[in-house]
């Protein structure tokens, strides 16, 4: 992979403490078709929707794997309660990037999604279609690694129009014209194996070096319709801070270059306006 930068080592199991684990009463251990990861940190005021959304599946072959960061609200005690089969990681520190590689590490899904606590999926047959468009290309012989879909997003207690998906290619990934929504993004557990998991030194852009390191071996296909509602709030972390956090996807953009110097150029192109509407919102409020 030429012009590839050597990606963060995959998560290992051993390195997370041991999860609680409610599937492995159901009988001997059984790969499940999904393994959805929530990262959770006092996520009581927001958790309910996201367990309900994943309760609602009429896909059912699931286990939710919880990470938390050391909760002193609810957040707990809601997840005990969750009565689906669940493995629950405690008093997990260090960032949302580690947090997410220690869901993946303990996983047992064929397919790992991201659902964070403030996110929940757009409809009961959302892991449905998803395993159906993975059965086609099983089918077609096509070694489809990862997919995504679109989100809508709530913000003021309103769900806004989704914004358009352009046509993915990696081009358009690299220039940022074509953006993957994380709550919508599933990917084979194996693929973490082959292009490593999140960089743990990251804070704002660890799922766009994702998705440029997985795009450059296997491109994703994509579902027309909106899989997540991602909810806009002054606490989310894509709305804190946004100019340390477009600096921080130059400088992962950056890193890859020299697969696409062109979409590259364009993305500077982008990076500039954006950073001096940034800067004057700064200077005028």
């Amino acid at each position: 992979m030429s012009g590839i930068p050597q990606a963060p080592d995959p998560p290992r199991a051993a390195n997370a403490s041991d999860p609680d684990d409610t599937t492995a009463a159901a009988g001997p251990a059984r790969s499940p078709a999904f393994s959805i990861v929530t990262c959770t940190w006092n996520s009581a005021a927001t958790l309910a929707d996201t367990l309900a959304s994943v309760q609602s599946q009429t896909l059912r072959d699931v286990e939710h794997v919880f990470v938390d960061g050391g909760s002193t609200d609810a957040t707990l005690d809601m997840i005990a309660a969750y009565p689906g089969p669940k493995r629950v990681l405690r008093d997990v520190g260090g960032g949302i990037a580690r947090a997410m590689n220690h869901g993946i590490a303990v996983a047992r899904g064929e397919i790992v999604a991201h659902l964070h606590s403030d996110d929940y999926y757009a409809a009961p047959d959302v892991l449905q279609a998803v395993a159906a468009r993975f059965e086609k290309a099983r089918a077609a012989g096509q070694a489809l690694e990862w997919l995504f879909g679109a989100v809508n997003v709530l913000k003021d207690g309103r769900l806004a129009t989704p914004y358009p998906m352009p046509r993915f290619s990696y081009h358009a990934l690299a220039s940022g014209r074509a953006a993957i929504p994380h709550p919508a993004v599933f990917v084979r557990r194996s693929a973490f194996a082959r292009v490593g998991a999140f960089d743990e030194g990251l804070r704002y852009a660890m799922d766009i070096d994702l998705w440029l390191r997985l795009a450059a071996v296997s491109t994703p296909a994509v579902l027309a319709r909106p899989l997540a509602v991602f909810r806009d709030h002054p606490g989310s972390v894509s709305s804190r801070n946004r100019i340390a956090a477009r600096q921080e996807e130059f400088a992962v953009r950056r890193r890859y270059l020299a697969r696409a110097p062109l979409a590259f150029a364009i993305y500077c192109l982008r990076f500039l306006k954006r950073m001096r509407a940034l800067h004057a919102a700064a200077d005028t409020g």
